[in-house]
Protein backbone atom coordinates (compact mmCIF):
# COMPACT_ATOMS: atom_id res chain seq x y z
CA UNK A 1 0.00 0.00 0.00
CA UNK A 2 2.99 2.30 0.70
CA UNK A 3 4.45 2.23 -2.64
CA UNK A 4 1.34 2.64 -4.10
CA UNK A 5 0.62 6.01 -2.35
CA UNK A 6 4.24 6.89 -3.43
CA UNK A 7 3.07 5.78 -7.14
CA UNK A 8 0.26 7.72 -7.19
CA UNK A 9 2.15 11.23 -5.75
CA UNK A 10 4.79 10.55 -8.05
CA UNK A 11 2.11 10.46 -10.83
CA UNK A 12 0.28 13.74 -9.73
CA UNK A 13 3.99 15.71 -9.63
CA UNK A 14 4.18 14.25 -13.47
CA UNK A 15 0.95 15.64 -14.50
CA UNK A 16 1.13 18.96 -12.61
CA UNK A 17 5.12 20.20 -12.55
CA UNK A 18 4.39 23.63 -12.76
CA UNK A 19 2.82 23.75 -9.33
CA UNK A 20 6.32 22.92 -7.28
CA UNK A 21 8.57 21.83 -9.66
CA UNK A 22 10.62 25.04 -9.78
CA UNK A 23 8.50 27.47 -7.64
CA UNK A 24 9.11 26.29 -3.96
CA UNK A 25 13.04 26.71 -4.51
CA UNK A 26 12.91 30.13 -5.79
CA UNK A 27 12.45 31.42 -2.21
CA UNK A 28 16.73 30.48 -2.69
CA UNK A 29 16.76 32.65 -5.17
CA UNK A 30 19.63 35.71 -4.52
CA UNK A 31 20.91 33.85 -1.16
CA UNK A 32 24.23 32.57 -0.23
CA UNK A 33 25.80 31.26 2.54
CA UNK A 34 25.46 27.90 4.45
CA UNK A 35 23.74 25.52 6.42
CA UNK A 36 24.23 22.83 9.50
CA UNK A 37 21.96 20.21 10.72
CA UNK A 38 22.58 17.62 12.62
CA UNK A 39 20.40 15.13 15.39
CA UNK A 40 17.85 12.42 14.69
CA UNK A 41 18.55 9.90 12.33
CA UNK A 42 15.31 9.56 10.82
CA UNK A 43 15.05 12.74 9.13
CA UNK A 44 18.11 12.23 7.15
CA UNK A 45 16.53 10.73 3.38
CA UNK A 46 14.17 13.74 3.39
CA UNK A 47 16.54 16.59 4.28
CA UNK A 48 19.66 15.24 2.42
CA UNK A 49 16.92 15.05 -1.05
CA UNK A 50 15.56 18.94 0.40
CA UNK A 51 19.36 20.08 0.48
CA UNK A 52 19.97 18.41 -3.11
CA UNK A 53 16.98 19.86 -4.63
CA UNK A 54 18.56 23.33 -3.17
CA UNK A 55 21.66 23.27 -4.08
CA UNK A 56 21.39 22.16 -7.51
CA UNK A 57 18.80 25.25 -7.57
CA UNK A 58 21.44 28.15 -5.94
CA UNK A 59 25.23 26.81 -6.14
CA UNK A 60 26.14 29.79 -3.36
CA UNK A 61 24.44 27.91 -0.69
CA UNK A 62 26.11 24.71 1.05
CA UNK A 63 23.88 22.66 3.44
CA UNK A 64 25.80 20.00 5.96
CA UNK A 65 23.89 17.37 7.43
CA UNK A 66 25.03 15.39 9.83
CA UNK A 67 23.01 12.52 12.76
CA UNK A 68 24.00 11.88 16.62
CA UNK A 69 20.25 11.37 18.00
CA UNK A 70 17.90 13.66 18.98
CA UNK A 71 19.77 14.76 22.00
CA UNK A 72 22.65 15.80 20.01
CA UNK A 73 20.89 17.87 17.93
CA UNK A 74 18.63 19.39 20.46
CA UNK A 75 22.78 19.98 22.38
CA UNK A 76 24.10 21.37 19.83
CA UNK A 77 21.53 24.00 17.94
CA UNK A 78 20.77 24.79 21.72
CA UNK A 79 24.73 25.84 22.27
CA UNK A 80 24.86 27.52 19.26
CA UNK A 81 27.25 24.88 16.91
CA UNK A 82 24.55 23.97 14.60
CA UNK A 83 22.04 26.24 12.62
CA UNK A 84 19.17 23.25 12.84
CA UNK A 85 18.74 20.62 15.62
CA UNK A 86 16.58 18.14 14.66
CA UNK A 87 14.45 15.35 16.73
CA UNK A 88 12.45 12.53 16.57
CA UNK A 89 10.82 13.04 19.35
CA UNK A 90 9.37 16.77 20.94
CA UNK A 91 11.96 18.46 23.26
CA UNK A 92 11.10 18.68 26.60
CA UNK A 93 9.92 21.34 28.87
CA UNK A 94 13.32 21.89 30.43
CA UNK A 95 15.34 22.35 27.51
CA UNK A 96 13.13 24.49 25.22
CA UNK A 97 13.10 26.73 28.83
CA UNK A 98 16.98 26.37 28.85
CA UNK A 99 18.03 26.72 24.72
CA UNK A 100 15.39 29.40 23.72
CA UNK A 101 14.24 26.72 21.23
CA UNK A 102 11.50 27.03 18.65
CA UNK A 103 10.25 23.96 17.35
CA UNK A 104 9.08 23.08 14.00
CA UNK A 105 7.42 19.88 13.14
CA UNK A 106 6.90 18.98 9.54
CA UNK A 107 6.42 15.29 9.56
CA UNK A 108 4.72 12.47 11.58
CA UNK A 109 6.66 8.78 11.22
CA UNK A 110 6.23 5.58 13.02
CA UNK A 111 8.47 3.44 14.88
CA UNK A 112 8.58 -0.30 13.69
CA UNK A 113 10.20 -3.72 15.31
CA UNK A 114 12.09 -5.32 12.56
CA UNK A 115 13.56 -8.82 11.98
CA UNK A 116 15.28 -10.72 9.38
CA UNK A 117 13.48 -11.25 6.11
CA UNK A 118 13.98 -14.99 6.78
CA UNK A 119 12.20 -15.31 10.19
CA UNK A 120 8.83 -16.98 10.32
CA UNK A 121 7.70 -14.50 13.00
CA UNK A 122 5.37 -11.95 11.73
CA UNK A 123 3.39 -10.19 14.92
CA UNK A 124 4.07 -9.68 18.33
CA UNK A 125 1.74 -8.54 21.21
CA UNK A 126 3.17 -5.61 23.54
CA UNK A 127 3.48 -8.56 26.33
CA UNK A 128 6.11 -10.63 24.43
CA UNK A 129 8.09 -7.96 22.90
CA UNK A 130 8.88 -6.93 26.52
CA UNK A 131 9.94 -10.26 27.06
CA UNK A 132 12.40 -10.32 24.36
CA UNK A 133 13.59 -7.04 25.35
CA UNK A 134 14.23 -7.54 28.66
CA UNK A 135 15.75 -10.47 27.77
CA UNK A 136 13.41 -13.24 29.56
CA UNK A 137 12.33 -14.50 26.33
CA UNK A 138 16.27 -15.85 24.80
CA UNK A 139 15.08 -17.84 21.52
CA UNK A 140 12.83 -17.78 18.92
CA UNK A 141 12.10 -21.17 19.06
CA UNK A 142 9.60 -19.83 22.11
CA UNK A 143 7.80 -17.91 19.88
CA UNK A 144 7.21 -19.50 16.45
CA UNK A 145 10.35 -19.26 15.05
CA UNK A 146 13.42 -21.28 14.74
CA UNK A 147 15.84 -22.62 17.29
CA UNK A 148 18.30 -19.59 17.29
CA UNK A 149 19.56 -16.92 19.84
CA UNK A 150 17.44 -14.25 20.08
CA UNK A 151 20.24 -10.78 19.44
CA UNK A 152 18.44 -7.72 20.73
CA UNK A 153 19.61 -4.45 19.26
CA UNK A 154 18.57 -1.15 20.49
CA UNK A 155 19.86 2.82 20.29
CA UNK A 156 21.60 4.85 22.70
CA UNK A 157 19.72 7.06 25.34
CA UNK A 158 20.46 9.97 22.82
CA UNK A 159 17.68 8.91 20.31
CA UNK A 160 14.48 9.93 19.94
CA UNK A 161 13.61 6.91 17.96
CA UNK A 162 14.90 4.66 21.21
CA UNK A 163 12.48 6.94 23.59
CA UNK A 164 9.46 6.82 21.22
CA UNK A 165 10.03 2.97 20.87
CA UNK A 166 10.60 2.59 24.97
CA UNK A 167 7.85 4.62 25.58
CA UNK A 168 4.60 3.11 23.64
CA UNK A 169 5.67 -0.47 22.19
CA UNK A 170 7.67 -1.13 25.38
CA UNK A 171 5.07 0.72 28.00
CA UNK A 172 8.55 1.73 29.56
CA UNK A 173 9.98 -1.75 30.02
CA UNK A 174 13.68 -3.08 30.27
CA UNK A 175 15.64 -3.34 27.60
CA UNK A 176 18.44 -6.11 28.48
CA UNK A 177 21.79 -4.68 29.07
CA UNK A 178 23.01 -7.48 26.95
CA UNK A 179 21.20 -5.63 23.95
CA UNK A 180 24.12 -4.26 20.96
CA UNK A 181 24.22 -0.66 20.86
CA UNK A 182 23.40 0.86 16.91
CA UNK A 183 24.07 4.48 16.15
CA UNK A 184 21.30 5.17 13.88
CA UNK A 185 18.21 4.46 12.15
CA UNK A 186 20.36 3.33 8.74
CA UNK A 187 23.09 1.65 10.60
CA UNK A 188 19.80 -0.19 12.27
CA UNK A 189 18.68 -1.11 9.16
CA UNK A 190 22.07 -2.92 8.03
CA UNK A 191 22.54 -4.66 11.26
CA UNK A 192 19.34 -6.24 11.41
CA UNK A 193 19.33 -7.43 7.64
CA UNK A 194 22.85 -9.07 8.35
CA UNK A 195 21.93 -11.27 11.35
CA UNK A 196 18.99 -13.25 11.11
CA UNK A 197 18.33 -13.90 14.89
CA UNK A 198 18.39 -10.45 15.08
CA UNK A 199 15.32 -7.81 16.47
CA UNK A 200 15.86 -4.23 16.58
CA UNK A 201 13.45 -1.16 15.77
CA UNK A 202 13.69 1.57 13.13
CA UNK A 203 11.64 4.81 11.54
CA UNK A 204 8.98 3.29 9.48
CA UNK A 205 10.40 5.75 6.80
CA UNK A 206 13.93 3.78 6.58
CA UNK A 207 11.81 0.17 5.87
CA UNK A 208 12.62 -1.44 3.07
CA UNK A 209 12.77 -5.06 1.70
CA UNK A 210 16.45 -5.75 3.22
CA UNK A 211 14.29 -5.72 6.79
CA UNK A 212 10.73 -6.96 7.66
CA UNK A 213 9.06 -5.16 9.69
CA UNK A 214 6.58 -6.67 12.08
CA UNK A 215 2.89 -6.17 13.46
CA UNK A 216 2.40 -5.28 16.65
CA UNK A 217 -1.02 -6.62 18.47
CA UNK A 218 -2.64 -7.61 14.89
CA UNK A 219 -1.78 -3.88 13.79
CA UNK A 220 0.84 -3.56 10.56
CA UNK A 221 3.03 -0.79 10.43
CA UNK A 222 1.85 0.86 7.58
CA UNK A 223 1.34 4.61 6.45
CA UNK A 224 -2.47 4.49 6.93
CA UNK A 225 -2.28 2.90 10.38
CA UNK A 226 -0.12 5.68 11.53
CA UNK A 227 -2.03 7.98 10.31
CA UNK A 228 -5.41 6.78 11.22
CA UNK A 229 -3.87 6.31 14.85
CA UNK A 230 -4.34 2.74 14.89
CA UNK A 231 -0.73 2.32 14.91
CA UNK A 232 -0.08 3.63 18.23
CA UNK A 233 3.94 3.68 18.18
CA UNK A 234 4.28 7.16 16.42
CA UNK A 235 5.97 10.57 17.09
CA UNK A 236 6.61 13.69 15.47
CA UNK A 237 9.40 14.79 13.41
CA UNK A 238 11.05 17.83 14.55
CA UNK A 239 13.93 21.08 13.20
CA UNK A 240 14.45 23.08 16.11
CA UNK A 241 16.11 26.26 16.14
CA UNK A 242 17.98 28.40 19.32
CA UNK A 243 15.00 31.38 18.85
CA UNK A 244 13.31 32.18 16.06
CA UNK A 245 14.51 30.86 12.87
CA UNK A 246 15.66 33.41 10.16
CA UNK A 247 17.54 33.78 7.09
CA UNK A 248 18.50 30.57 5.64
CA UNK A 249 16.81 28.61 8.55
CA UNK A 250 13.58 30.04 7.84
CA UNK A 251 13.76 29.23 4.16
CA UNK A 252 14.85 25.90 4.60
CA UNK A 253 12.07 24.93 7.22
CA UNK A 254 9.67 27.01 5.18
CA UNK A 255 10.72 24.83 2.06
CA UNK A 256 9.74 21.26 3.98
CA UNK A 257 6.34 23.01 4.49
CA UNK A 258 5.83 23.73 0.87
CA UNK A 259 4.06 21.17 -1.39
CA UNK A 260 7.31 20.32 -3.23
CA UNK A 261 8.54 19.74 0.63
CA UNK A 262 5.41 17.19 1.59
CA UNK A 263 6.49 15.22 -1.84
CA UNK A 264 9.57 14.65 -0.83
CA UNK A 265 8.65 14.01 3.04
CA UNK A 266 5.83 11.51 1.83
CA UNK A 267 7.99 9.79 -1.18
CA UNK A 268 10.64 8.99 2.07
CA UNK A 269 7.62 7.17 3.44
CA UNK A 270 6.74 9.49 6.24
CA UNK A 271 3.39 11.81 6.79
CA UNK A 272 3.64 15.46 5.89
CA UNK A 273 2.35 18.03 8.50
CA UNK A 274 1.04 21.41 7.31
CA UNK A 275 2.07 24.35 8.73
Amino acid sequence: MKKILISLLILFMFFVPNLYAEDAVEIFKGESGSLSLAGGTAHIPVLKEAAKRIMKYNHDIRITIGGGGSGVGIKKVGEGLIDIGNSGRKPSPGEISKYGLELYRWAIDGVTVVVHPSNKVNNLDTDTLKKIFSGKIKNWSKIGGSNAKINIYTRDNSSGTRKVFWKKALNKGEISPKALFISSNGAMKTAVAKDKNSIGYISIGHLDNSVKGLSLNGISPELENVKSGEYKVARGLYSNTKGEAKGLERKFIDYLYTLEGQSIIASKGFIPVKK
